[in-house]
């Protein structure tokens, strides 16, 4: 089937903003710590039961571990705790801009250690895509009327974030390099290894020592956990890994950061936010640099 990997990134972007609404409102309610970690936990149940379930052998090499694992390490644990971090100090909209500068980031490395180059259709449809994805992002205005000056120290945690990113997804596809995966198992592998190291590091720091008392009171911030998991660390991950396996990983980064257009709709139809002609542009653009990457 064509474009197979570019179908698998947009259902990542679309995974990922149901994702993303729903960990928003779980840590409102009980904080981010509990949500990151949390969220791995439910995932990994998730997956291992599908993998049970659908007979999924466990045919991985030693080396394939070691990138997935080191994979999760990077995009899950330093990836993830910096942009969580980097909420403390900017507001989401700052983060998502800086985090626009994923696949930029992923092209870069995609060449450093991968060799992978873009055929000029390629550049020019992330280019395109990036300008809609800006555009939409810098418009979203802050929902305080005594707008917070932007912390350089919450813009340098999200840069850090970005990298984070980028650095999992070029380590996922060194792991697909040396021979097929299911994509199932090799989500796994990297969210257990991310869980691990999480629930350990915050444990012994005392912020994640009572998740069922916790969740037990509130019932609400459980409901969408759960649902945010089954978005993000279960499906979303699983096609953005099986996107980069299947087509360029800079490809698979632009289409997947189509994020912020995929909110639009959602904020309009059920939070009834007022959209301006200025993210409405943005879309269309960004939507233009979507179809010039699937045609290039």
């Amino acid at each position: 089937m064509p474009y197979i990997g570019e179908i698998s990134a947009l259902a990542t972007a679309v995974m990922w903003t149901g994702s993303s609404l729903s960990f928003a409102a779980a840590t409102t309610r009980i904080g981010s710590v509990y949500v990151n970690v949390t969220r791995l936990f439910f995932a990994v149940g998730l997956l291992l039961g599908t993998i049970l379930l659908a007979g999924i052998p466990f045919e991985v090499s030693l080396r394939q571990i070691c990138f997935l694992v080191l994979s999760g390490l990077v995009g899950f644990v330093f990836g993830d705790t910096f942009l969580f971090k980097s909420y403390e100090y900017n507001s989401a909209r700052i983060a998502a801009l800086i985090m626009s500068a994923v696949p930029a980031i992923t092209a870069i490395f995609a060449y450093m250690f991968l060799r992978e180059t873009l055929a000029p259709a390629g550049i020019a449809g992330m280019a395109i895509t990036l300008a809609g994805i800006t555009l939409v992002v810098a418009e979203r205005k802050e929902l305080s009327s005594h707008p917070v000056p932007i912390s350089m120290i919450g813009v340098f945690y999200a840069f850090l974030a970005a990298i984070g990113q980028a650095g999992g997804l070029i380590l996922a596809k060194n792991a697909f390099a040396l021979g097929p995966i299911n994509g199932f198992l090799a989500t796994l592998i990297r969210a257990s290894s991310a869980v691990i190291i999480l629930a350990l590091m915050n444990y012994a720091a005392g912020r994640y020592t009572k998740p069922i008392e916790v969740y037990s009171k509130d019932r609400k911030a459980l409901s969408f956990t759960v649902l945010g998991s089954v978005f993000g660390p279960f499906l979303g991950v699983t096609f953005s890994l099986i996107s980069i396996s299947l087509t360029k990983v800079a490809i698979a980064a632009t289409i997947m950061a189509l994020v912020p257009i995929l909110m639009l709709p959602t904020v309009r139809i059920f939070f009834h936010e007022h959209l301006s002609w200025r993210a409405i542009v943005g879309a269309c653009v960004a939507v233009v640099g979507v179809g010039v990457l699937f045609l290039r």
